[in-house]
């Protein structure tokens, strides 16, 4: 296809200048709706056939999953994006508070049911360990000074410099940043049943409750402020609501789009190159893609000092997610929208997943079931459900095409055994999703379903910095960079945009 004519603001046709973003997740279309409501003209590009990336939707014998992200932690972030656009959240997104946020079924039958009211958390706290009420209490605590530093302070602070992070080294020794955060929750309570239920959240980003800094028990505290919620329609109808507004802002955003290339002239990104060889100029490009897969393969003219392939390849990465969707004939009322069920091992499976890279024979699931708060997305009288067990990237030991349907069997047999009765008889559509369907259909570098794991020395200014070390204007959004990923974080990486990124007014000479 033939080049595409420049539209710069600087042209004799005096358009505005113009943002191309790489990709259509959470951190994209963020950064579409800021970027146009910042003066930019903005395409977003996609590959896929709609918008989503980990958020996709799948669709299946009239049954509706969400592909990946179900939790909604922090609603004012999307409150922001609409507000930008005149509009009000509330008018297009009907989002409903979950009660209980999860119910944590342990692997001898025993609950846990968390959620926001204070008496009803220490009601549960004192139902397993009357002895751990005080320091529970203490840890929500300390959960909260966290947060106000790590959420409240930092989370859009864009770490460009070394001084950035130096200046936040006090705070980070003050909270005990040096410790996990399963170790911080052991050390204000005892009963290891609590110790599991307070420190697995960082599994929901990506990172080993055993390794990555108790900065991430901010997300107790995250939970507790806002509460958890989940959309009518699925986290699908949230991306829907966003596509809206970026069109609604004069912006366009293109599907089965695949890039090849960011284009350069000396160091700096000029626009995109399509598979297809159409040419796109930019001003600025913003990229949403996996952020090692960028560096290695869209920037093919460039030498690069900061991230070269050895330290991309050095560089630790998150755990790989199996996925199994299904959809059943009947309904299964008594359980929840959000499950977590543990198997009989926490720190041995950890261990397997995050360090020996072994695919173990048991797991930890967590189970949706969106029809308990929304039977629209499953047909009359069916559930709809999907079952996320966290597995090693592909630097593991499974053969997926040999191991994926013994491993989904096996997750059956578990469930029918347990939480769904008659699972296997009651089975209407199936299908799963593996670490090499986030390798090839997400781009995802060794198929790690959040990037790179949140360790310390991957956190703050040692993670990918959201404006390039390589190129100039080109910037990153999504799991890779800072503050990470959780649909708060990716969010907030469009946020971090606004202080490293230049007006528009800047073009306009």
């Amino acid at each position: 296809m033939p080049a595409a004519t420049a539209t710069t603001s600087g042209g004799p046709n005096g358009n505005r200048p113009h943002a191309v973003v790489i990709g259509s997740g959470f951190g994209g279309l963020a950064a579409a709706i800021r970027l146009a409501y910042r003066g930019y003209r903005v395409t977003v590009l996609e590959k896929l056939d709609k918008a989503g990336g980990r958020a996709y939707v799948h669709e299946r014998d009239g049954f509706r999953f969400d592909a990946g992200p179900t939790i909604i932690t922090a609603p004012f972030l999307l409150e922001e994006l609409w507000e930008m656009c005149g509009r009000r959240f509330a008018d297009d997104i009907d989002l409903r508070p979950m009660d209980p946020f999860y119910r944590i079924r342990f692997d001898d039958g025993t609950t846990f049911d968390t959620n926001g009211d204070e008496a009803a958390m220490r009601a549960e706290v004192a139902r397993l360990s009357p002895a751990d009420v005080a320091g529970y209490e203490r840890y929500l605590e300390e959960s909260h000074k966290i947060f106000d530093v790590g959420f409240v302070q930092l989370g859009d602070v864009p770490f460009t410099h070394w001084t950035d992070m130096a200046r936040i080294v006090p705070q980070m020794v003050k909270l005990q940043s040096y410790r996990s955060v399963y170790g911080l929750v052991s050390k204000y309570v005892k009963d290891e049943r609590l110790r599991v239920a307070l420190s697995f959240h960082p599994l929901l980003i990506g990172g080993n409750p055993f390794s990555v800094s108790s900065i991430y028990a901010l997300i107790s505290y995250l939970e507790r402020h806002w509460g958890v919620h989940s959309a009518i329609g699925g986290t699908g109808a949230i991306v829907d609501g966003m596509v809206k507004l970026i069109e609604g802002q004069g912006s366009s955003i293109r599907f089965n789009a695949e890039v090849a290339e960011i284009t350069t002239s000396g160091r700096r990104a000029t626009g995109v190159r399509l598979k297809d060889g159409e040419l796109i100029p930019a001003d600025i490009v913003v990229a949403n893609s996996d952020f090692a897969w960028t560096h290695q393969h869209l920037l093919p003219s460039i030498k690069r000092r900061r991230w070269p392939n050895w330290r991309l390849k050095a560089s630790r990465y998150s755990n790989g997610l199996f996925v199994w969707y299904f959809g059943t004939k009947r309904q299964y009322p008594d359980v929840h929208h959000h499950t977590i069920l543990l198997g009989p091992r926490y720190r041995g499976l950890l261990d397997d997943i995050f360090h020996n890279k072994h695919l173990a024979n048991d797991f930890s699931l967590y189970l949706h079931r969106p029809t308990a708060t929304d039977p629209s997305v499953a047909p009359a009288g069916c559930d709809t459900f999907y079952a996320l067990a966290p597995v090693p990237h592909l630097d593991g030991d499974a053969d997926w095409a040999e191991r994926a349907e013994p491993y989904r069997q096996a997750i059956e047999d578990y469930l029918g055994r347990t939480v769904l009765p008659g699972l296997k008889d009651e089975l209407a559509t199936s299908m799963v999703t593996t670490p090499i369907d986030f390798k090839e259909r997400l781009l995802s570098y060794k198929g790690a379903a959040f990037s790179l794991e949140p360790v310390l020395w991957q956190s703050a200014w040692l993670r990918p910095h959201n404006k390039s070390e390589e190129v100039e204007h080109l910037y990153f959004v999504g799991a890779g960079t800072h503050p990470g990923a959780g649909v708060p974080g990716v969010i907030s990486t469009a946020r971090v945009l606004d202080k490293v990124v230049p007006d528009a007014n800047v073009f306009a000479n």
